[in-house]
């Protein structure tokens, strides 16, 4: 049998040679030579050994072993907390954590995605709470626990001083707990570490949400916008995106004015 590749014609049986692929030229050998090769790290992810590209996060060495993420992926971009990390590296005793979207991996390191914090959430209706300790001893009695170990902080991988806003609860000084604790993601990272069992997270939620509501200034611009909003001022700017096909939805995020 021919080795040569054949195809039979739409007019008949007769075969019909299919034509040949050009060789690559020099220059183009040249270029593929010259592409920069990714070096390669090993990585365990969850127990098992991978080998990924070392310039990878840690989401994307987990998607590039051939596993999908179907939970504890959000935002992508470390802005949602869904994607707490902890992990271990070779000839460090300590456990880091980290976001999966932001953390690159490193050779040998180890490591175990935590896609939810394990918790009990206090349920309350914000408007029958008063902005001082009493709310926090009612519905999160455990902050009084703290020992000032300052684990917590330690594991944040935002950088907040997690601990100083728990003393804050302790105090009922509501406006430290705000601004303290205002870039938390809550990904519950300092609750996995806490040896006193503290929800940090979410009494930095209730810190903030008390702010919010009874000791925030008023803001005649918010006021303004919401009466633009309710009078359907961007209904036709909103139709707009919601018609746009992903590629120029995605195009028109990224080029959109980003204020200093």
């Amino acid at each position: 049998m021919s080795r040569t590749p054949q195809a039979k014609s739409r007019a008949g049986n007769k075969p019909q040679a299919v034509k040949p692929v050009a060789p690559k030229t020099r220059a183009a050998k040249a270029v593929l030579q010259d592409a920069p090769k990714a070096r390669m790290v090993t990585v365990y992810i969850m127990g098992k050994r991978h080998v990924v590209p070392e310039h990878a996060t840690i989401m994307r060495a987990i998607e590039y072993s051939g596993q999908q993420i179907i939970r504890g992926a959000g935002c992508r971009e470390g802005f949602c907390g869904a994607c707490g990390t902890i992990y271990r590296l070779p000839g460090d005793y300590k456990i880091h954590s980290g976001l999966a979207c932001t953390t690159l991996v490193q050779e040998g390191m180890s490591l175990t995605q935590i896609p939810a914090v394990p918790m009990e959430k206090a349920i309350y209706d914000i408007e029958k709470l008063s902005p001082d300790v009493d709310t926090f001893k009612r519905l999160y009695p455990v902050v009084f626990r703290c020992v000032a170990c300052n684990t917590c902080t330690k594991s944040c991988p935002q950088g907040i001083q997690v601990m100083d806003y728990i003393q804050a609860a302790k105090r009922g000084d509501v406006a430290s707990i705000m601004d303290i604790s205002f870039d938390c993601v809550a990904c519950g990272l300092c609750a996995l570490r806490c040896p006193a069992e503290i929800v940090q997270h979410k009494v930095g939620v209730l810190g903030r949400r008390l702010f919010g509501r009874y000791l925030a200034k008023e803001s005649k611009e918010l006021d303004t916008r919401i009466a633009e909003v309710q009078k359907g001022a961007f209904d036709k700017e909103y139709k707009s995106l919601m018609s746009m096909p992903k590629d120029k939805l995605s195009k028109t995020y990224y080029e959109r004015d980003i204020e200093p």
